[in-house]
């Protein structure tokens, strides 16, 4: 077997069934090969990013994809046709490819595994190989939401520990507190702790006896904060297939409190990370859902602008400009609404003009006005609490600075890049680091050129990357 290309033994034919999934694909074998090395990339499989042309032509000639090869080939072909393509209907077998979440699994029963694939190396590794789906982004009809809503409330206590409004206001303190941790050092640091929290305290409490039926709901919901925390830090940190397996939980712990609003919040972030991944059609419709009945009309406005503004990236990255700029419009119009007397959950804390220009900005560059992104990544940077939200700061920065450059001001790109790094000691996140990565590659032919700006901070955004947590 060739470890390097995950290709073992030459089959005694060519398998016209994989040849067939291509054709209908319209792929070339070099499109593919790049298609596999992309999901390689999310799922953290190093041995499979650097598939090439010639290893997809030995597969179709008959060699056989060893390893996690079948399960991420079936991935990228799913993607390709929007449908969920098997092993089976490219002549292969082995281990399944990622599939839509059972959404029938017992909710505790879900937390519990999580749980244990955290602390277990070996279930962890299986947890990263398997991933992102985007089988998995199919949201559950509305008979499921309203079929949860009943077990949560039918639910019976496991053990004789009750559980009242102080443990309930002890829970939502660590909450806030792993909040607050994440939006200024970036999803890396302290995840282990967020989870071990959720996985054990909380889901122990989950199992208790409560003190009412409002503790219960308000118990869930916080316990489904939580799973959502755990799952946007493992995509803050580009631990894509963990993220989707915390944000599903999340969905399901939402759905037994009956909380509508909990769930479009945790939709809304299934979108985000859609557009981030490339995915737009489904990240519309995520986005779509995030915003149906009651997850809009009983959210706060401050948290129904959140949910519109990532409607409008999810639009504009899916070529829906008109659309995307009307949703931009309604998230303005929510924001201006929202007001200090307002009963608003926790959670929305930080979106307030600094997240609206930033997401703002990456709709209008998205939709190819860099001049009025530039205005808006500059009222992002302008408005923001940089001590307290020091991540988005950074990525902001970056972001900012990539579209200076594109507009051909490299000497203020490097300036702003420059502070972009300076904002970034002390952070832990995937999103920074891509940013830095993104930079070099803007950087590069101003390097090749002798310009000394550009060098310096290539300089520094290598010795970033070299040290930079992962």
């Amino acid at each position: 077997m060739n470890e390097r290309t995950g290709t073992s033994s030459v089959g005694p034919r060519r398998n016209s069934k994989l040849a067939a999934v291509i054709a209908e694909a319209c792929w070339s074998h070099a499109q593919l090969a790049r298609a596999v090395g992309r999901v390689a990339a999310e799922s953290g499989n190093e041995r499979l990013v650097s598939v090439g042309r010639s290893h997809v032509s030995h597969w179709v000639a008959g060699s056989t994809p060893s390893g996690d090869a079948p399960a991420i080939l079936v991935e990228a072909l799913s993607r390709r046709l929007g449908r969920v393509v098997t092993l089976d209907q490219i002549g292969l077998s082995g281990p399944r490819a990622p599939a839509a979440p059972d959404w029938s699994a017992d909710t505790l029963t879900a937390l519990a595994d999580l749980g244990r694939g955290n602390v277990d190396i070996e279930r962890r590794s299986v947890l990263r190989a398997a991933g992102y789906s985007v089988a998995a982004l199919a949201v559950p009809p509305q008979a499921w939401w309203e079929t949860m809503a009943r077990r949560g409330a039918q639910r019976s206590a496991r053990s004789g520990r009750l559980i009242g409004a102080g443990d309930l206001e002890a829970i939502r303190e660590m909450a806030q507190m792993f909040t607050r941790i994440d939006q200024r050092r970036g999803g890396g640091h302290a995840r282990t702790a967020v989870v071990q929290y959720l996985t054990s305290d909380v889901a122990s409490a989950l199992r208790a006896a409560h003190a009412s039926a409002e503790i219960r709901r308000g118990l869930f919901s916080t316990a489904g904060e939580l799973a959502y925390l755990s799952g946007w830090m493992a995509f803050d940190n580009a631990e894509h297939a963990t993220a989707q397996k915390y944000f599903t939980v999340a969905v399901q712990l939402a759905a037994e409190a009956d909380d509508p609003p909990l769930a479009g919040h945790v939709l809304r972030a299934m979108a985000h990370q859609a557009v981030d991944l490339g995915h737009s059609r489904h990240a519309v419709q995520l986005a779509k859902a995030s915003l149906s009945g009651k997850r809009s009309t009983l959210a706060s406005p401050r948290e129904r602008a959140l949910l519109e503004v990532v409607q409008a990236r999810a639009l504009a990255a899916d070529g829906q400009g008109s659309a995307a700029t009307k949703a931009l419009l309604r998230a303005e119009d929510n924001l201006t609404a929202a007001g200090s007397g307002d009963d608003e959950p926790g959670r929305v804390f930080f979106f307030g003009e600094a997240s609206l220009a930033h997401e703002t900005a990456c709709t209008l560059r998205d939709l190819g006005d860099l001049a009025a992104a530039t205005t808006q990544f500059r009222r992002s940077v302008r408005t923001r609490k940089a001590a307290t939200f020091t991540r988005t700061h950074a990525v902001t920065l970056g972001y900012l600075g990539a579209v200076q450059a594109r507009q051909g001001a490299i000497d203020e790109a490097c300036s702003t890049w420059s502070a972009a790094l300076d904002a970034m000691d002390g952070v832990h996140s995937g999103r920074t680091r891509q940013t830095v990565v993104d930079m070099r590659s803007a950087l590069s032919p101003f390097r090749a050129r002798g310009i000394p700006a550009a060098a310096e901070l290539d300089h520094r955004a290598a010795r970033y990357l070299a040290s930079a947590p992962r």
